[in-house]
């Protein structure tokens, strides 16, 4: 009975421990999504007011479709392995550099407009991999299970 007790016990604090993780994936997942179809459907209309060229915006709404596919994956694991949390937290973050680079140094010629709308969606690519940092953590933090390695 002990034993049953321990397993549950584990079971328990693993899902607490990674629902921070998972739920913020998730989220991540919808909103990428999300920008990624306002990029391609709204491409050729947001190119004026933004300044960002359609040639641009196509990629990244195709590029931002698989992230959040792939973030998706990730997050319906049953068990998330802290490497791909991990992957994750570095690819917002490097996105979050990205957007600012390609803000500041004028390779896009992006209007006031553009630079706001750019300079908000590296503040939530960075509140995104802020929450996701938070959650690997917890989830390194519990009870380690044979299947998290």
């Amino acid at each position: 009975m002990s034993v049953t007790a321990t397993t549950a016990q584990h079971q328990a604090t693993g899902t607490a421990a990674s629902d921070l993780l998972r739920t913020s994936l998730r989220v991540d997942s919808w909103c990428t999504a999300a920008f990624g179809l306002i990029m391609l459907v709204g491409g050729e209309w947001l190119s004026d007011p933004l300044g960002l060229p359609t040639t641009w915006s196509i990629p990244f709404g195709i590029a931002m479709l698989g992230g959040a596919a792939a973030l998706a994956l990730i997050a319906g694991y049953p068990r998330i392995p802290p490497r791909l949390g991990a992957t994750v937290v570095i690819g917002n973050t490097l996105s979050c550099v990205a957007m600012l680079v390609l803000t500041f140094t004028g390779v896009v010629p992006l209007t006031g407009l553009g630079t706001t709308f750019m300079v908000v969606g590296a503040l939530v690519v960075a509140a995104f991999a802020d929450v996701e940092y938070m959650g690997l953590r917890r989830l390194q933090a519990a009870p380690s299970h044979p299947l998290d390695r």
